[in-house]
């Protein structure tokens, strides 16, 4: 059922830390025309309710999307045992084929294959699943905008800061080990808090968080309670597209607004995508719209989600939003100490 929309300082917000989502409020007074203490406290809000939340996820490593199939009287129990376990870091209930469709991040597709077969596969109620390895991102849910900004204000918001000019070329163990745990949760976290946190100079926090964005080691996103938005249908379609074209599937992506992620894989697919929708008649009418878009391309299999009950590690309730908490990735006892 569709929510209560934001209202339009909220989408404002929203959209401008879409944009940039370490963003200062004093430096957005002047685009969202509201002083520093009001953006602030919304944003608290929004946050406190679960409507939006920041994430930030570091990028290394492999990725795949898994299709989990269940005992249906043992979901609810199965998905409790999924959430719980860091590589997947999103769940989404879906109709079709499978009855979750998992996102998993490892550092290597053989410790993809591990949590496949021997912690997912060893679940008690798990029926069967299918991996479809990540080969290439060519559309990241990070860059979709809810376009409440108009383009002279979207140009005008602050982008991330570039390291200073005297900033290290190298990022410390200590210090990486430190944004990797603080900002996953919250991307906006002060770089104040994470040095007093973890013994470190605010100095060498903020250039380790400069040099990782520089980098693209460390993506930022923001996001938002789907009901929320005015795009409360959320579909992911699976494609087979001719070898051809998938060099230039990345630019037709670009073009189609309603897509928030485009992968290609390595499966019985090779090019997944996810989208939002306004209204549910319109999944087989963007249908059409890819093939046309995407000549000789073939939808082979679709699945719409019911609900998420994970996002980016944010654990998500019935509503759709992240009021449950955060499921960190595994960590050494002590941080590395070189």
């Amino acid at each position: 059922m569709q929510e209560n929309r934001l209202s339009d300082l909220d989408e404002r917000i929203i959209h401008a830390l879409q944009i940039n989502p370490r963003a200062r409020w004093s430096d957005l007074e002047p685009v969202l025309g509201a002083d520093a203490v009001t953006l602030s406290r919304r944003w608290d809000s929004l946050v406190e309710q679960g409507i939006a939340w920041t994430t930030g996820f570091f990028v290394d490593g492999a990725a795949a999307l898994i299709d989990i199939t269940c005992v249906p009287q043992m979901l609810g129990e199965v998905t409790r045992a999924l959430a719980q376990m860091p590589e997947l870091v999103t769940l989404d209930h879906t109709s079709g084929e499978r009855d979750i469709l998992a996102t998993a991040t490892a550092p290597t597709p053989e410790h993809i294959w591990d949590l496949v077969t021997n912690q997912i596969g060893a679940l008690p109620g798990v029926k069967q699943s299918k991996t479809h390895l990540v080969t290439e991102p060519l559309r990241e849910a990070s860059t979709w905008r809810l376009s409440a900004l108009k383009p002279l204000e979207v140009a005008a918001i602050p982008r991330p800061t570039p390291p200073r000019a005297r900033a290290p070329r190298s990022i410390h163990p200590d210090v990486e080990y430190a944004l990797r745990q603080s900002l996953r949760e919250d991307v906006r976290r002060p770089a104040r808090q994470i040095a007093r946190d973890y013994g470190l100079s605010e100095q060498r926090v903020s250039d380790g968080i400069a040099r990782m964005i520089e980098r693209r080691e460390l993506r930022m996103r923001t996001d938002v309670a789907r009901s929320v938005t005015g795009w409360p249908i959320y579909a992911w379609y699976f494609m087979q597209v001719p070898a051809k074209l998938m060099s230039k599937s990345g630019d037709v992506m670009d073009r189609i607004p309603q897509i928030r992620t485009a992968l290609a894989v390595a499966s019985q697919f090779n090019l997944v995508v996810a989208v939002w929708l306004r209204e549910l008649n319109q999944v087989p009418q963007f249908e059409s719209i890819v093939e046309e878009t995407l000549l000789g391309s073939r939808i082979v299999d679709r699945s719409v989600v019911f609900r998420m009950s994970k996002h980016q590690g944010h654990l998500i309730d019935p509503q759709g939003r992240a009021t449950l908490g955060f499921v960190h990735p595994e960590r050494p006892m002590q941080p590395p100490r070189t």
